[in-house]
């Protein structure tokens, strides 16, 4: 059989996977009850007013083609997804980094969406769960900040298990389903798995190689201890999908850990974050790659004396959405760099 004909084959199966399934979508019965993040919230309708804090959850909500649902957002680190660059643009944004309570009661959502626990939870700086309780305004919280982890340990939390897409699929499903729009979440989740597949495929040599890397999200200072990815967050997930090895253990979201200890580990590649964001000074990607390139303890290590610094938008190194295309993309890198042969 050749290559053309297994190709034309495997894309009518999956076609045809995805006709049965969007064909077994059932309308969605209200009232209805969504168990999220330890929380029964009730939906009697479909909500027509959604403020949505949190670009995954804002770009999740536009690729289920609900953006004229959408009445406010805030908590933006990228510029959004190209596609939705113009629906987007006639939207309210309330702040690109923390809204206020006041602002986001003021936009009178039927619904509210969070990315983070700490803008909206049990002590939320936006506001709290209860607050919104008491409104009457449901409150959805993305399952992959709160399912398997711990909130209260300060900063940016503690995962007790493993992330996988699999909570991001949770988001789609739930979401798809307050809004009585199914088919539309089955047919994205069956392309994204059908993508990091792919992916998978591309690099399946890749695990007898030994090949390892650390993922660089900021600094509180340029030269201050940098917050790289954990075991078991995105980058925790992006690794173990490829093959490689991240050097850093901790089971924190995104632990500080000191250069000569990541110097001591001489990773393969190093991964650093690009964001429009600018809390922080490193959170400009440039000066990170130039860090790395003059500082006497980084530019010893071999993934920057081999060129192997791969610059990825920072929400695929979160768990969102964009992570496959985080795993696409540090896929595509570690070929170039001929790691995979």
């Amino acid at each position: 059989m050749t290559s053309v004909l297994k190709r034309v084959l495997a894309a009518g199966v999956f076609a045809a996977g995805l006709i049965s399934v969007a064909a077994s979508a059932q309308a969605t019965q209200y009232p209805l009850e969504i168990q999220n993040c330890g929380r029964t919230i009730t939906f009697d309708h479909a909500p027509e007013r959604v403020v949505s804090l949190g670009q995954s959850n804002t770009e999740i909500l536009y690729l289920l083609g609900l953006s004229s649902s959408v009445v406010g957002t805030a908590v933006w680190f990228d510029p959004v997804m190209a596609q939705f660059a113009d629906a987007n643009a006639k939207i309210p944004r309330l702040a690109d980094n923390d809204p206020s309570f006041e602002s986001v009661v003021g936009q009178r959502p039927d619904m509210v969406t969070t990315q983070f626990q700490w803008h909206v939870g049990p002590s939320g700086i936006v506001g709290t769960t209860a607050q919104f309780d008491e409104l009457g305004i449901p409150v959805y919280t993305a399952p992959a900040d709160c399912v398997g982890k711990d909130n209260s340990t300060g900063g940016d939390g503690t995962r007790i298990d493993a992330f996988s897409m699999d909570r991001i699929y949770q988001s789609i499903t739930d979401l798809s389903r307050i809004f009585d729009v199914e088919d539309r979440g089955t047919k994205l989740i069956a392309d994204l798995k059908q993508r990091e597949q792919a992916a998978r495929q591309d690099v399946a040599g890749l695990a007898h190689n030994d090949v390892s890397a650390v993922f660089w999200f900021s600094s509180s200072e340029l030269h201050a201890d940098p917050y790289v990815g954990g075991q078991k967050g995105a980058p925790g997930y992006i690794s173990s999908v490829l093959g490689i090895k991240n050097v850093i253990q901790s089971d924190d979201e995104w632990p500080t850990v000191g250069w000569e200890t990541i110097a001591r580990a001489d990773p393969d590649i190093i991964v650093i974050a690009k964001m429009d964001r600018r809390r922080f000074p490193a959170d400009d990607w440039e000066l990170k790659m130039n860090f790395l390139k003059t500082d006497p303890v980084a530019s010893q290590m071999k993934a920057v004396k081999n060129g192997h610094v791969v610059v990825m938008e920072v929400l695929a190194m979160d768990p969102t959405i964009r992570t496959i295309d985080g795993i696409e993309q540090l896929a595509k890198a570690i070929k170039s760099f001929g790691l995979d042969k």
